[in-house]
């Protein structure tokens, strides 16, 4: 599903809500694949495993995004996070071509505290890739100013949080949107980030693929929450003289993506627990649902790209029981 409509009168319409609804409870990671620069993101189960082969047998480029493992929480949404991130690292694992790359969109942890940090990253030796990539969400930077995380996760970008890198033609950007965060504001990337990336991305070919992670969405997907970021248009006025800019986050636990122009934003669900969607109920939050039915909840999401049109197609797929 794609749309552009973020408007809290579209939000709150029945055939958004319900789509919302079916979309909010989707996905524990994506697989992402470049074929000619085209991404198209696919579950990490079943059908994937066959797609990954075949990207492979072309020499594309696919990786996983996961996102908001939330390590450390256990209250009632899900009192074991660290077993539902474990069960979607055995998926990425289970691929028949393995991916090069994951991408952790994320709030890592719940509330920063190094044991977490420890926990998580036991837990992401498991992955059976060359390289994990990871930008901090608003729960991982708890400790001001975030020395667990960077002390882990800084040397990429020199303590600043913000990086890239190329692998396979492709250019990766990863951002950082949350170390200003408080509760129901927007993110923010800051003057100083957003002019490092004007200069990142100077003398760069337009043909060149692009690739960029943060935490927060960087569109606003619903201001009320705080589900998006301030000066995230500013970022963009660098990014569409590119043909295919591909930009993933997390934070709001659920899919919602958009297609605008040449860049298509897509927003992940978490391994560890959902939020209603925008607009319902009191406000953003751990959602309960019935512990028999969480881990179908927390299902992961293929997506594909119709090539003619742009358009993102979803098909729900629940974690294994």
């Amino acid at each position: 599903m794609t749309t552009g409509k973020t408007d809290k009168e579209t939000l709150s319409s029945p055939s958004r809500r319900d789509a919302m609804k079916c979309l909010a409870w989707s996905g524990g990671g994506v697989l992402w694949t470049l074929v000619g620069g085209v991404p198209v993101a696919s579950a990490l189960s079943g059908q994937a495993r066959a797609d990954t082969m075949k990207a492979a047998e072309k020499g594309t480029l696919s990786f996983v995004q996961v996102s908001d493992s939330h390590i450390g929480f256990t209250k009632a949404a899900n009192p074991d996070s660290a077993g539902t991130f474990q069960a979607a690292i055995d998926l990425v694992n289970q691929q028949q071509a393995s991916p090069a790359l994951v991408l952790h969109t994320g709030d890592v942890t719940h509330l920063s505290k190094p044991e977490e940090f420890d926990t998580a990253a036991e837990l992401m030796k498991g992955l059976r890739v060359p390289e994990v990539h990871v930008v901090p969400g608003e729960h991982d930077v708890l400790d001001r100013p975030a020395s667990a995380f960077f002390e882990r996760y800084g040397y990429h970008s020199s303590g600043k949080g913000w990086y890239s890198f190329d692998h396979s033609g492709v250019h990766f950007i990863g951002l950082i949107n949350v170390l200003s965060f408080s509760a129901g504001s927007l993110g923010a990337l800051g003057s100083e980030q957003l002019k490092w990336l004007e200069d990142d991305l100077k003398g760069r070919s337009a043909s060149q693929p692009i690739v960029v992670f943060a935490h927060m969405p960087l569109w606003t997907v619903y201001q009320d929450w705080g589900w998006g970021t301030g000066d995230a248009e500013q970022a963009m006025t660098y990014l569409r003289r590119f043909g295919s800019v591909t930009v993933l986050n997390g934070h709001i636990h659920q899919i919602v993506q958009k297609v605008e122009g040449n860049i298509r934003f897509h927003t992940a669900a978490s391994t560890a627990f959902p939020q209603p969607p925008a607009g319902q109920g009191k406000g953003p939050g751990p959602m309960k649902v019935p512990s028999e039915s969480l881990r179908r909840n927390l299902g992961l999401t293929s997506v594909s790209l119709s090539v003619s049109d742009g358009n993102l197609a979803l098909t729900d797929h629940p974690l294994p029981a």
